[in-house]
């Protein structure tokens, strides 16, 4: 037998099956959010997902140690790719994100990230024998670059899923609890000083009004609470799909970030409690399989890379979910594979990917 078909037999398959059946949801999630509307947001998806596919069985049949090779080479393109959105980048939605590449648009914060896992995952699994001290300062120094312009954007929601992410990885790096424990109380001692300084008065507006969406309702503090009356009118079993009474037809939705950031609200509306619920269960069952790939990884380096990514699509699931029952902040993340967006399809399917080599090479020769 060949040995890429030999590969290909040995994925991982609940976590194929349940990555490919939450895909297909998220395109049903997007055209019941947008159906209304000229443009067909759920055939963009579709084929964004067709194009992005063939990458996806590539990389996950590829030894995922070329990573090794790989990592910085994709590092120094993210960091390019953020310092042409400074000064080229398309502002949306009060952020210098994206970049304008003609019959597409790319947000390069996203590329960034996925590219500091891989960096982070190649230093921490070759300098165990570095004292600790110098680990972190030499992660900070590689968050930090790309971190620092993404805040500048600003797009506060992509600065902090970096959080999470680098303490999972130095914790499972082998740094000493210690120092995970003083950068935590150092980094809570720091967030006064970021929140008065470091954000917009729209990001400031948005914290304000996740502590009391009621003090202004019809303005900074409208989409929340209009998310909320969505998922609540839901009930039970919610109101169907493309129902023509539900807050999102009606338009008291955004429906410029309906299909985005507020996708679940929707979801909530039209499907109700059990609705939400199995797809917070299918979500769980997704992330139990993804930290399963952690632990049986081969080395240090396959434990890393799946705990950072694992991380990462955990915390945008947290905080969009969150941001829209007013658990969390509004940020601006989208919903992992549900949500409408290319490049982050891409990311997500590379990530995916890269989890699946993990999977598959297990047991493999270093």
């Amino acid at each position: 037998m060949h040995p890429l078909l030999r590969c290909f037999f040995r994925m991982h398959w609940a976590l194929l099956g349940l990555m490919a059946g939450l895909l297909a949801f998220g395109i049903y999630a997007i055209d019941s959010a947008t159906w209304m509307r000229e443009q067909d947001f759920a055939k963009s998806q579709l084929v964004w997902i067709l194009i992005c596919l063939p990458m996806f069985f590539v990389v996950a049949l590829i030894d995922y140690r070329w990573v090794r090779f790989g990592a910085v080479p994709l590092y120094v393109l993210s960091i390019l790719g953020l310092v042409a959105t400074m000064f080229l980048g398309e502002k949306r939605y009060g952020a210098r994100s994206w970049l304008d590449l003609g019959p597409m648009s790319f947000q390069p914060s996203q590329l960034a990230i996925i590219a500091g896992i891989l960096t982070l995952a190649v230093f921490l699994s070759n300098t165990r024998a570095m004292p600790a001290f110098l680990r972190i300062l030499c992660c900070g120094a590689i968050v930090g670059a790309p971190w620092l312009m993404i805040l500048i954007q600003p797009d506060l929601g992509s600065c902090i899923v970096w959080v999470p992410v680098l303490l999972s990885m130095l914790f499972v790096g082998r740094v000493p609890k210690r120092w995970l424990i003083l950068m935590i109380v150092i980094g809570v001692a720091l967030v006064p000083l970021v929140v008065h300084f470091g954000l917009k008065p729209y990001q400031y507006a948005r914290i304000t009004t996740f502590l009391n969406p009621e003090a202004d309702p019809l303005g900074d503090g409208w989409n929340i609470s209009q998310s909320l009356i969505a998922i609540g009118s839901g009930g039970w079993a919610g109101k169907g799909y493309r129902a023509p009474n539900s807050q999102n037809a009606l338009g008291f939705l955004p429906h410029t970030i309906v299909h985005n950031d507020f996708i679940f609200s929707v979801l909530g509306e039209q499907h109700g409690f059990l609705g939400g619920l199995l797809l917070l269960l299918a979500f769980a069952v997704l992330f139990l399989l993804m930290l399963g790939v952690a632990m049986n990884a081969e080395d240090d380096l396959g434990r890393l890379l799946a705990t950072g990514i694992t991380v990462l699509l955990f915390t945008h699931t947290f905080m969009n979910i969150g941001m829209t029952i007013s658990l969390t902040p509004i940020t601006g993340l989208p919903l992992p594979l549900i949500s409408y967006g290319g490049s982050f399809v891409m990311i997500t399917l590379l990530s995916f990917a890269i989890l699946q080599s993990i999977w598959i090479y297990r047991r493999s020769p270093r």
